[in-house]
């Protein structure tokens, strides 16, 4: 049976439904009032739960590919396995939590929500992010955080070269080791309420702040407005 219908929860089986046709009834079921939808054999399939705009509990069992949960809004996404590109792309609300590793850009342009990556990152984690929580509980490769506008980015773990650069706005810590800044990044001691926010996003997941070493990276402000005197800066930068 590809479609089994449990009181306020169906299960669905990716093996039975093309890509297209599985988002579709991702969003005819929450309009008929379905809360929770279990996802069977996804198979590493791209753009799964694209565009779901209801608060929808989506459970994949098993790993995903690209775009998964992106350009959705309010939707509560959990992946049992690993990610491929852009998980929770340009996200307005809800959340993602993916119980393996990320590959490349995870939470690009992301509005809103929270991103969990509970294992590793791939490079340009948080490129752009615009207002979400992106939490990686382990380590994100070069250029994350590249071009970051705003939204708080946690790293529990290491981060690869040129973190933050060009970032415009926003809060990035790592509780690791950081290879290297980007352009217009810098550290900042962390305050008490740092810390306390640090606490309520990681204690959920069943991680301790006070564990990790962590470090608070902003923008600089030096490149928001040029000046041709600081035309070197400019120049390395881009």
């Amino acid at each position: 049976m590809s479609e089994q219908v449990l009181l306020d929860q169906v299960v669905l089986d990716c093996a039975d439904f093309s890509t297209r046709e599985i988002n579709h009834q991702l969003k005819t079921l929450a309009a008929e009032g379905i809360t929770q939808v279990e996802l069977l054999n996804p198979a590493g399939r791209h753009n799964l739960a694209v565009g779901v705009n209801a608060p929808l509990k989506i459970r994949f069992r098993g790993a995903v590919g690209y775009y998964c949960g992106g350009l959705s809004d309010g939707v509560e996404i959990e992946v049992l396995g690993s990610c491929g590109w852009s998980v929770g792309e340009n996200l307005m609300s809800g959340s993602i939590t993916v119980q393996g590793n990320a590959s490349a850009n995870a939470g690009a342009t992301a509005h809103g929500g929270k991103i969990c990556i509970l294992g590793n990152a791939g490079p340009r984690a948080g490129i752009s992010l615009k207002g979400a929580t992106l939490i990686v509980t382990g380590n994100v490769g070069y250029s994350s955080a590249f071009m970051m506008q705003q939204g708080r980015f946690i790293i529990c773990g290491n981060a690869g070269p040129s973190l933050g650069d060009s970032i415009y706005d926003g809060e990035i810590f790592v509780g690791g080791e950081i290879d290297s800044l980007g352009a217009d990044a810098r550290l900042e001691p962390l305050t008490e309420e740092d810390w306390h926010r640090l606490k309520a996003d990681l204690n959920p997941l069943g991680l301790s702040a006070e564990q990790c070493n962590f470090k608070k990276i902003v923008c600089a402000q030096e490149l928001y407005h040029f000046k041709a005197k600081d035309f070197s800066k400019w120049k390395d930068a881009y």
